[in-house]
């Protein structure tokens, strides 16, 4: 096992240790690639990974060596990452977790993938999610994990017969279990926020077009957003400030808004931080274990000097059907691409052109993406556009106005991320719902585009991970990060791993 100055093996350090550790050379580039495929490897039965090219991760990480050696390192030179297979890469295959894209090589770089990259970033791999994100638990990707014959959901490494969340789950999962030090996700509805806390890390969902969304394949549009997940607030803080900038001759939805450098303020003091605390958000519903591990981590803030503010987000119920309109409605338009034309899976058997349409979609997409294509289609359709897309785009711009009348009083709004720990595989078997339900409190923020973060906050039933939810005002992703850097010095849960691992 490779070991450090610090006695720490590789695995244990995170973002910001492995740059400091490979600027000063106490291990390579090279060593660290190695010891995380090997890692990657042995740990195959969690299903976390779908694509590793050793080959193609060695070239980089010599090269990386290459400009450690020749003093023109960046920010992130040498540090080994992975990417949720949302993003298209180049030298990994690129399915979304679909059937409908098995196999598929990219001729380009997610702006992601390249921004990483430019600050010096190596690839492990591709990491599994569910199919086009669409999911809650990881249960729903219908491509082969690496060591796998046929698809298989990825299990939580802290309860290996239970989800990991999703849809970012494989994500989760890689950093939980110390097979990434860092990996990039998605979060359309919380699908960054929720698998963190499943898994007990950390992760970061920026205000909407903060980071590009050019080469990430889409699911809904205005939804869409793009962010790291690390161990700690201090390696997110790296990551993003890598990650975000303005792309605007590739994506139109993209801030010109220039990068910043989140790890500045990562010291700075709570005294005086107001922390709004939502009513709804701690109502019926909220499992008890997973409010105690909340409300813990709300006192430790207040030890700090934060004052814990009540307020109100009165449409939080209403966000469920708002997205569950909205989200399906973008992606029936965005997936009407997958048609067997131009590239991805082609039915075999067709007699003309509207059959062979039928049969690529229906044997290329997984019920759930069927689910919801036809829901999208439904509530777009003539006659039912103005009573339901409609009126769900009204009410989403009242819950962003509710945050910024909450905002009046506070400056960070705190809450569980999901109401209960991580469930059983299979639990919520047919009942698409029970998953729908369990997004209650991330789906505000994301219908709103404001910034939002699961920070490890203790532990509830079965001795599973519990997060704390921030959310911030628009561009406040320094203060969620100082906010969630502070919680990290004065406890130890972001430290703590999953027995075996």
């Amino acid at each position: 096992m490779s070991t450090t100055t610090t006695n720490k093996a590789l695995h244990d350090l995170g973002v910001a240790e492995l740059a400091v550790g490979l600027r000063d050379k106490q291990f390579s580039a090279v060593e660290a690639a190695q010891h995380f495929l090997a890692r990657a490897k042995a740990h195959q039965n969690l299903g976390a990974y779908v694509a590793l090219n050793e080959d193609i991760t060695l070239a980089q990480a010599k090269a990386a060596d290459a400009r450690i050696a020749a003093g023109t390192a960046g920010a992130l030179q040498g540090v080994p990452i992975a990417h949720k297979d949302i993003f298209v890469t180049r030298d990994f295959p690129s399915t979304a977790g679909s059937k409908m894209l098995a196999g598929y090589q990219s001729p380009f770089d997610a702006t992601v993938v390249s921004k990483l990259a430019d600050a010096g970033a190596v690839t492990l791999g591709k990491l599994n999610c569910d199919e086009f994100a669409m999911g809650s638990s990881n249960e729903n990707s219908a491509v082969a994990p690496v060591g796998f014959d046929a698809p298989a959901p990825v299990r939580n490494p802290w309860d290996t017969h239970r989800i990991p969340g999703g849809s970012s789950g494989g994500s989760a999962v890689a950093v939980a279990a110390r097979l990434a030090p860092a990996v990039t996700g998605t979060d359309t509805g919380g699908s960054i926020r929720q698998p963190a806390s499943f898994c007990g890390i950390t992760g970061i969902k920026p205000t909407y077009g903060r980071a590009s969304r050019y080469g990430m394949i889409a699911f809904a549009s205005s939804l869409d957003q793009a962010g790291p997940m690390a161990r700690s607030a201090e390696d997110c803080a790296l990551l993003l400030s890598a990650m975000c900038g303005p792309d605007p001759d590739r994506d139109s939805t993209s801030l010109d808004e220039p990068a910043e450098n989140f790890s500045a303020q990562l010291n700075n003091s709570m005294e005086g931080l107001r922390i709004g605390i939502p009513a709804e958000f701690f109502g019926e519903g909220l499992a008890p274990d997973v409010r105690a591990a909340v409300d813990a981590a709300l006192k430790e803030y207040e030890k700090l000097g934060a004052k814990l503010v009540p307020i109100s987000l009165p449409r939080t119920e209403l966000s469920i059907p708002v997205y569950y309109i909205i989200a399906p409605a973008e992606a029936s338009s965005n997936l009407s691409r997958f048609d067997g034309v131009k590239f991805g899976h082609r039915a075999k058997d067709y007699t003309d052109l509207v059959d062979m349409y039928k049969k690529t979609r229906a044997e290329g997409f997984g019920d759930e993406v069927k689910r919801r294509i036809m829901i999208g289609a439904y509530v777009l359709s003539h006659g039912y556009y103005d009573a339901y897309y409609l009126q769900a785009q009204k009410i989403r711009r009242m819950i962003a106005d509710d945050f910024q009348n909450a905002f009046k009083s506070c400056d960070v709004i705190a809450g569980p991320v999901a109401p209960t720990v991580a469930w059983k595989l299979g639990d919520h078997g047919n009942d698409p719902l029970a998953d729908y339900l369990a997004d209650i409190f991330t789906l505000p923020a994301s219908l709103a585009g404001l910034p939002g973060m699961s920070v490890p906050a203790g532990f509830g039933e079965g001795g599973m991970p519990v997060g704390l939810q921030l959310i911030g005002n628009y561009f406040q992703e320094a203060r969620l990060l100082n906010a969630a850097h502070r919680l990290q010095q004065a406890t130890d849960f972001h430290l703590r791993r999953p027995e075996g691992f």
